[in-house]
């Protein structure tokens, strides 16, 4: 099975890209986004609400359909677990302090995050790392890396085997940030001993214990490498990349690896999604929803399942005067093994006004996770028909040769 790996891509500074096209217009910071399960078998789509704020972000989900991510609460953001399909938000509170996010969880619905500990930094707050039992009941601290101040968890395998960063001060007033994995169950955090890089992150993991992630800081500071290890962690090696800078995010029981590849981090150039064959070889270019070919032309995977099916998030080839002439950005899915990206929007049916902008993640069982923004009322009307667009070439799109079964997964 597939654990899904982060939507958020914190440290990684390629993400700013990304994230800019997330919202349709100036005001879009003060919009709700909404976290939603889309069930590809049946074309519904399920809100899956908030802990009583005004937005959710949901960045993992197993193949009960249990998701995770952040939520707005009324006295901070809180990591969360749902039931079965999407059903019935939880808070798993926090480790002391008061704000906390979840990013993956496993078959057994352990979930995995970070958690603020309270205080300052002088008085020993930072954020920790930490991982729940079974069904998300007992949130525990996993510590740091020896040294290190800080520490988060991106991902987690039905063994219980953990993946993250943990990060430390140096000297000269910078830091360090080392990838981390553990034992199963959480147990005996190891650095993954990327010494190459100064700063370096674990996204994923599947259930033999291969991690992937990126790495920067080597002899040329200004390069981004994604990276993959051998089973439980050992053995790195960097990936093969598109052109310029790599970031890996997620793995399938395969070893089929996505990301991005493609843009420069440093000069604010993004790249396009990525997917390899199995044991990260062989990778391709998935290419965007139409974006123009310029700075606008951009795409992130952030998950796959077993079969091979991507999602993420996608430049559309357009662009909005109130938002800076930035790209809006759709989520999208392809067909197994990366084959025939097509906007995810154009699937199903939507609740009025609602656009999926990203998809977090995917299971085996065809279920989706993504977020979707919804226009504010007086702007709303200017995206309808560009919206009807977009869908009526994606139809033609599927409908001339790039059709695929969304549903289909392996057992």
């Amino acid at each position: 099975m597939k654990i899904i790996r982060a939507f958020k891509v914190r440290g990684f500074i390629l993400a700013a890209a990304f994230s800019a096209g997330l919202g349709f217009a100036t005001s879009a910071s003060a919009q709700a986004r909404h976290s939603y399960l889309v069930d590809l078998n049946s074309k519904t789509v399920t809100d899956i609400g908030t802990l009583g704020g005004l937005s959710s972000y949901a960045s993992g989900i197993n193949d009960g359909g249990q998701v995770v991510g952040s939520s707005d609460t009324a006295g901070g953001t809180h990591a969360f677990i749902t039931g079965p399909d999407g059903i019935g938000m939880r808070d798993l509170g926090t480790l002391g302090g008061t704000s906390s996010g979840a990013f993956g969880i496993n078959e057994a619905g352990q979930v995995v995050g970070y958690s603020y500990l309270g205080g300052g930094m002088a008085a020993g707050g930072a954020y920790h790392a930490f991982i729940t039992g079974p069904d998300g009941m007992g949130m525990r601290d996993l510590g740091t890396l020896g040294g290190s101040i800080s520490s988060h968890a991106f991902g987690i395998n039905d063994t219980g085997q953990v993946v993250g960063s943990s990060m430390s001060l140096t000297d000269q007033g910078g830091y360090n940030q080392h990838a981390f994995i553990t034992s199963p169950n959480g147990m005996g955090m190891r650095d993954l001993g990327i010494v190459a890089g100064s700063y370096n992150e674990a996204r994923g993991i599947n259930d033999a214990g291969q991690a992937v992630g990126f790495y920067y800081g080597n002899t040329d500071a200004f390069s981004v490498h994604a990276f993959m290890t051998g089973p439980n962690g050992m053995g790195m090696r960097e990936l093969d990349t598109l052109r310029g800078d790599a970031s890996a995010s997620g793995i399938n029981d395969a070893g089929q690896v996505v990301g991005s590849a493609g843009g420069s981090v440093f000069s604010d150039q993004p790249g396009h999604a990525f997917i390899t064959g199995p044991a990260g070889e062989s990778m391709r270019d998935l290419g965007t929803l139409g974006g123009p070919g310029s700075y606008a032309d951009y795409s992130y995977a952030f998950g796959i399942n077993d079969v091979g099916q991507v999602v993420g998030t996608s430049s559309i080839g357009a662009t909005c005067f109130a938002c800076e002439l930035r790209p809006i950005s759709h989520a999208f899915i392809t067909g197994p093994n990366g084959a025939g990206m097509i906007d995810l929007n154009s699937l199903v049916d939507l609740p009025g006004g609602v656009v999926l902008s990203s998809a977090a993640g995917i299971n085996n069982m065809g279920q989706v996770i993504a977020i979707g923004i919804v226009p504010e009322p007086e702007i709303y009307a200017l995206f309808l028909a560009g919206l009807a667009l977009v869908g009526f070439v994606a139809r033609r799109k599927k409908m001339g040769g790039e059709a695929f079964s969304l549903g289909q997964t392996s057992s």
